[in-house]
């Protein structure tokens, strides 16, 4: 199979982490693709019409595409399921993993207010907005987060966005959140983070 990646995806790096974890990553053949939404990538849309990353090429199938579903998708040909089997314990995985994408979705939407829109196109007010839901959300997780549970999606959706968060220098999670930021630095340890490191920069 082939993965169309980007280095510094967020989104993109949950499936791969994932694939690691579940013994999957060496039936990837993993293609760093810069997209942008204002710099159209050809090859990724042909596969998927958003043209985002990740893409999944499958030999002899459709093309599967946005990270949620690929990793379904990985999960079942993998030895052991990454989402939990009892009803309760599964739905919060997935709420982790829905408020992760919500993270990273409000991270993106906070750079173009303070980074990469040109600053006479920023609208400070928004900017501050979304720096009110990231700090929300960290204060829910310090709370919620549920970190002594066994490793599943939500918690590989989680530490992935959380270190692009801090690979974008954005507003910081770790400040009175110790069981959020303790959590997080032994994440970090694990050997399908270290194999698949945030590089590189937007090419707009």
């Amino acid at each position: 199979m082939k993965l169309l990646y980007q280095t510094h995806s967020p989104f993109a790096r949950k499936v791969l982490v994932f694939a690691h974890e579940a013994g999957l990553s060496g039936t990837l053949e993993v293609v760093h693709h810069e997209t942008s939404p204002t710099q159209r990538n050809a090859e990724v849309f042909a596969f998927n019409p958003l043209g985002k990353v990740p893409v999944l090429l499958r030999p002899d199938a459709t093309a599967l595409f946005d990270s949620d579903v690929i990793c379904q998708y990985l999960d079942g040909l993998a030895a052991c399921s990454l989402y939990p089997a009892d009803p309760e314990e599964r739905f919060a995985a997935l709420r982790r993993q829905a408020l992760a994408q919500g993270l990273a979705e409000t991270g993106i939407a906070y750079r173009w207010e303070t980074v990469r829109r040109p600053e006479e196109l920023r609208y400070a007010p928004l900017a501050v907005g979304h720096a009110a839901k990231l700090s929300a959300a960290y204060d829910w997780l310090e709370t919620n987060g549920e970190f002594d549970r066994p490793l599943d999606i939500g918690h590989i959706a989680l530490a992935t966005t959380l270190d692009w968060l801090c690979f974008r220098a954005l507003p910081d999670f770790r400040p009175g959140r110790r069981k959020l930021a303790s959590w997080f630095a032994s994440f970090l340890t694990r050997p399908s983070m270290l194999a698949a490191p945030l590089a590189g920069e937007t090419q707009d």
